[in-house]
C-alpha cells in the first residue's frame, strides 16, 4: 500500500479524562541506558514519552506489558493508524518517519503481512540457517586473522569496527546479494538511520541515499539473478506483481540490512563488553558450567540490541498493562528496560549472570506474529564470533574502562560507538 492510499483515521474517539504524567523526553544521544531504562520502568509498565518534535507516544517497559502488547490483536503496524501522521501533528521532515511509512513486513499487518513475510521466510528456514554455519566460521577467522594488523602502535584494536561489524554485514550482503563495494556505505547509511540524534534534512538526505542505494541493489540482481535473496524477491515480483511492489522490495531490503546487522553487531558488542568487565562470568563457560548459547542469551536479555523500537498503534482505545492508551497512539517497544525487569526475572534482574534460567523467556526477538525471523541467524553468528574470539584470544580486555565507553547516539540501538580491546595482557 503506497502512502498515497493509506487511508487516514477518523477522529480519535473519546478518552475518559485523567491525570497523565508528565512525559519522558527519550534522549537521543543514549546516553545512561540502564538509569533512563530503571526510571521508565518506575514510572510504570506503560509510559509517556516524547519523540523528537515533540510528537507524543507512549513506550511499554516491563516484560509482562510488552508480551501483552506484542500480541495483542487490536495493536497494529501499518501507520493508516497513526493519528498524529495524519492530523497535522507531526512536523514536516520527522525523523523518525521512515520507520512508520516503510512499506514491508515491519509495518505491514493481516494479510498483508503474510505475504511480505512468507517471501522472506524462504530465506531464514532452520536448514539453510544451519547450513551457513561453515562459512560465518570462515569469515570470523578471517577477521580474527585481521585484527593483529589493525592493532595500533600500543595494541589497541576497536574491535566493534574490525569484527563485530564486518561478520554480520558480509553474512547479511552475501544472503542479500549487494556487491562487496557497496557495503561499507550501506552500513554507514544504515547507522545514521538508527541514530536519533539527526536533523530532519540529515535524516531526509539518508533515507533518499539508502532508497537510492537498494534500488541499484536490485535492479543489479535483475540484470543478473543469483541464489539470493534479492533474486528471489525479484522472480516473485515478475511471476505475480501484485505479490511486491517495488516498494515494498525496497522496503523489505531496507529492514533486512538494518535488522540483519546492526542487531548482531550490537549483540556481539555488548556480549564481549560483558564478558570483559566481569571475567568470572567467562570463566563460567570456559570451566563449562555455561555455554557459549547461555552468554548469548543473556546478553539479548541484560543488554538488549534494540533499546526502544518503533512503532505499533493501537485500532481503538485499549487497556495494556493496565494503563488506557488512546487509539492511534503510536507505541514503543522497550526491550532494553524489560529485559530487566525486576518482576520478571528477580531482584538481581540487573545483573548479567550466564547461568541464570529466567522464569520467564526474553522478548529482545519480539513476540507474536512479527517475531523476527532472522533470530536463528543472529543467533548463530554471535555464537560462533564469541567462542572463536575468545578461543583465539584468551586474555582479550577492555583497553579502556567501561565508564569511558562512549553511548551509540540513538535511543532506538542499545550499544557503543567504539570497542577497544587488547587482544594480548
Amino acid at each position: 500500500m503506497t502512502d498515497a492510499h493509506r487511508p487516514a483515521p477518523p477522529a480519535d474517539a473519546a478518552c475518559p479524562a485523567r491525570s497523565d504524567p508528565e512525559p519522558h523526553r527519550l534522549d537521543p544521544g543514549g546516553t545512561g541506558r540502564a538509569a533512563a531504562d530503571a526510571r521508565l520502568r518506575e514510572a510504570g509498565p506503560v509510559v509517556p514519552v516524547l519523540l523528537p518534535g515533540d510528537v507524543p507516544a507512549v513506550t511499554v517497559t516491563r516484560h509482562e506489558a510488552l508480551r501483552e502488547m506484542l500480541a495483542h490483536p487490536e495493536v497494529a503496524k501499518n501507520a493508516c493508524h497513526f493519528t498524529a501522521l495524519h492530523d497535522g501533528t507531526v512536523p514536516p521532515g520527522w525523523p523518525l518517519a521512515l520507520f512508520a511509512t516503510i512499506e514491508g513486513m515491519t509495518t505491514a499487518d493481516g494479510a498483508d503481512h503474510r505475504r511480505l513475510r512468507g517471501l522472506v521466510t524462504q530465506v531464514f528456514t532452520g536448514r539453510r540457517v544451519a547450513a551457513l554455519r561453515p562459512r560465518i566460521a570462515e569469515l570470523t577467522a578471517g577477521l580474527l586473522d585481521a585484527l593483529p594488523p589493525a592493532a595500533d602502535a600500543d595494541g589497541t584494536v576497536d574491535l566493534r569496527r574490525h569484527f563485530a561489524y564486518p561478520l554480520p554485514m558480509s553474512v547479511i550482503c552475501e544472503l542479500l546479494g549487494v556487491a562487496a563495494e557497496l557495503r561499507d556505505r550501506l552500513h554507514e547509511l544504515s547507522n545514521l538511520i538508527v541514530s536519533t540524534a539527526g536533523t530532519a534534512a540529515e535524516v531526509l538526505a539518508v533515507n533518499r541515499e539508502i532508497t537510492a542505494l537498494l534500488t541499484e541493489v536490485a535492479e543489479a540482481r535483475r540484470a543478473d539473478p543469483g541464489d539470493d535473496l534479492t533474486s528471489a524477491l525479484l522472480a516473485a515480483q515478475e511471476e505475480d506483481g501484485d505479490r511486491l511492489s517495488a516498494r515494498e522490495l525496497v522496503g523489505t531490503l531496507l529492514s533486512l540490512t538494518i535488522a540483519g546487522h546492526e542487531t548482531t553487531l550490537n549483540l556481539i558488542t555488548n556480549a564481549v563488553r560483558a564478558l570483559c568487565t566481569d571475567r568470572g562470568q567467562l570463566e563460567l563457560v570456559r570451566n563449562g558450567r555455561a555455554t557459549w548459547d547461555d552468554v548469548v542469551e543473556e546478553t539479548l536479555r541484560h543488554d538488549s540490541p534494540v533499546a526502544h523500537f518503533p512503532f505499533r498503534y493501537p485500532v481503538r482505545d485499549l487497556e495494556i498493562g493496565g494503563t488506557l492508551v488512546p487509539r492511534g497512539t503510536p507505541m514503543l517497544a522497550s526491550y532494553s528496560a524489560a529485559g530487566r525487569d525486576p518482576d520478571a526475572y528477580g531482584a538481581d534482574a540487573d545483573r548479567f549472570d550466564v547461568t541464570r534460567r529466567p522464569a520467564a523467556r526474553h522478548l529482545s526477538f519480539g513476540h507474536g506474529s512479527h517475531y523476527c525471523p532472522g533470530a536463528p541467524l543472529a543467533r548463530l553468528e554471535a555464537t560462533v564470533a564469541l567462542q572463536a574470539l575468545f578461543t583465539r584470544y584468551p586474555a582479550l580486555d577492555l583497553a579502556v574502562p567501561d565508564a569511558e565507553l562512549p553511548a551509540h547516539p540513538s535511543f532506538l540501538s542499545n550499544s557503543i560507538q567504539v570497542l577497544p580491546v587488547r587482544l594480548t595482557g
